[in-house]
């Protein structure tokens, strides 16, 4: 994918992420608009996901998944830059493949969170922005493979929200 059509998928964003004290979200003012940068995120356990692997999208280490589909299992890496749909690793699964989705680390499943209004039918799980694995500050992430919907929650406050283009 090129810079460009990155560019016209760039997520929304809301609430007042500027006044968040501790937060491992990187938000960068661009030319081309605000970009969001996860620099640590936890799974169910408090183990540090971003940076395990030596894989990097413009710069910014990958945060690690274990995604188990069908009779696949493997990492998948994934990149840091809410919006950015590219990741690295599990090729060949089918678009709209239900997946399991695992800490890398500790091999637990990772947490779900039951309600997410607007999205019916696909089931969202929480990586943490803090070891101390608040609901207050996630990110949820779908468990479709290729349904990049996603959310930022910091401080309890929505910061951002994205879906590809043509989705609302």
């Amino acid at each position: 994918m090129s810079t460009e059509q990155r560019n016209r998928r760039k997520p929304r964003i809301t609430g007042a992420h500027a006044v968040a004290t501790q937060s491992n979200v990187e938000v960068k003012q661009q030319d081309e608009g605000v970009s969001i940068i996860v620099t640590q995120l936890f799974g169910p356990t408090g183990a540090n996901l971003v940076g395990i692997s030596d894989v990097t999208f413009d710069g910014y280490p990958a945060f690690t998944l274990l995604v188990k589909t069908g009779d696949k299992e493997g990492l998948v890496h994934l990149s840091p830059i809410h919006g950015d749909d590219r990741k690295t690793g599990m090729e060949g699964i089918a678009a709209g493949s239900v997946c399991q989705l695992f800490c890398p680390v500790s091999k637990q499943p990772l947490d779900q969170v039951l309600d997410v209004p607007d999205d019916q039918g696909t089931d969202y799980f929480a990586l943490y922005l803090t070891s101390k694995l608040s609901k207050g500050s996630h990110i949820l992430i779908s468990n479709v493979w290729g349904h990049y919907h996603s959310r930022v929650v910091d401080n309890f406050e929505l910061i951002s929200s994205w879906m590809p283009n043509g989705e609302a």
